[in-house]
């Protein structure tokens, strides 16, 4: 037993996973496994048509009525989801890997989209919401962790940043998509089915590319214990890498650290639990806020007066400030300490949300939403990085 332990360690002191990876120049192949996931992100906008369906359905279909239990219930039924799906998501990923985890996530949120266009009722839709919201969850979880898993750790803020810049871009684009859905003509019953039909789509075609292209982690196959197959894939990167540079590349080292495997509840005692709190706070923050405000805009817009186009319209425009938030972050990000930035963007997002909440035409509501969602995203590429 102790010399099966000895050959262990002697294995993943060879090997030295994490340092080699750490070394690696930013290349080719980098942007390639960045393209991959961040298409991924791009496309998996169950949640950006939250409100956009649900204005269809509220106030031109009827299967929403104001002031009900059912209504109050869109948005919560899709973050519960999404609530279970980001605790399960984890440790399942940790389970069977990087890789099959963001295969297995994509196809129930493919089947629960696919499942939402066909609803025959409210109630269907429902159900199916509860499981793209779980689906998405656990989704964004193995996705954004993973990938930081394929890149060094001395720039994994700004490939972080740039994830989250490409993905962010989905809640103008389907926004828009659901604007030009509307101005076809298309009866109602059939715009909202479509707006789920085109991310189930895409993310199918996302889900091929991964399976091809994206390898499993191999920090997660060191980690595991399956030192020889992390080893083989880490070659094959490095000899990528040297082919495309043209460079040998730079030595390693740092010394091999021996993984250390930490169960589950480890988050909930000792020096981690702090770090637990203050990261759920700032993410319940960020999810509260961002939710909120894209769920309802639609229908609040259509409550002040102006009919489903001009409202999808104005909720277009104002979330081009997520990705533009989001490239702001991006410039900035390891720049200013985590502790300022937060309380600055809270602030902002505070006076920004009052001045807002007073506009009444629409030039100053797209003017001011806009602004709102550029800094709540850049708040999104902050509590992502904490």
């Amino acid at each position: 037993m102790r010399k099966e332990r000895e050959l262990i360690m002697e294995t993943r002191k060879s090997a030295n996973i994490g340092a080699r990876l750490d070394r690696l120049p930013n290349s080719g192949w980098h942007i390639k496994m960045w393209l991959v996931t961040a298409f991924a992100l791009l496309v998996c906008w169950s949640n950006g048509i939250g409100g956009s369906v649900q204005n269809i359905l509220l106030n031109e279909l009827h299967w929403l009525e104001p002031g009900t239990k059912l209504l109050a219930m869109w948005g919560t039924t899709y973050t519960a989801g999404q609530l279970f799906g980001a605790l399960v998501g984890g440790p399942i990923g940790d389970k069977i890997g990087r890789k099959k985890s963001i295969l297995l996530y994509e196809i129930i949120h493919i089947i629960a989209m696919i499942g939402g266009a066909i609803a025959p009722n409210i109630y269907v839709l429902y159900v199916f919401r509860l499981v793209q919201g779980f689906g998405l969850g656990a989704l964004l979880v193995v996705l954004f962790a993973g990938f930081t898993e394929y890149v060094p750790g001395r720039n994994r803020g700004v490939w972080s940043s740039r994830n989250s810049f490409i993905g962010n871009w989905a809640h103008p684009i389907c926004n828009g998509i659901a604007f030009l859905i509307v101005t076809t003509g298309i009866s109602y019953n059939m715009n909202w089915r479509i707006q789920y039909m085109i991310p189930s789509v895409l993310s199918i075609i996302a889900s091929i590319i991964i399976a091809k292209k994206l390898p499993e982690s191999p920090r997660w196959l060191e980690a595991q214990g399956r030192v020889d197959e992390a080893d083989a894939i880490l070659t094959k990167i490095e000899k990528e890498i040297e082919a495309s540079t043209g460079k040998p590349l730079p030595p390693v080292t740092e010394e091999p650290k021996e993984v250390k495997q930490l169960p589950y509840s480890a988050l909930f005692k000792g020096k981690l639990l702090r770090r637990t709190i203050v990261g759920s706070l700032v993410l319940i923050g960020m999810n509260t806020i961002q939710y909120t405000l894209m769920t309802w805009m639609p229908s609040l817009l259509k409550s002040m007066g102006y009919d489903t186009s001009q409202s999808q319209f104005m909720t277009m425009f104002g979330l081009f400030g997520a990705p533009f938030g989001i490239f702001i972050a991006s410039l900035i990000m390891d720049k200013i300490p985590r502790r300022v930035m937060g309380v600055i963007l809270l602030a902002a997002m505070a006076v920004l949300g009052v001045i807002t909440g007073q506009q009444t035409t629409m030039t100053a509501l797209i003017v001011t939403t806009f602004l709102l969602n550029t800094a709540i995203y850049m708040y999104v590429c902050y509590a992502s990085a904490v």
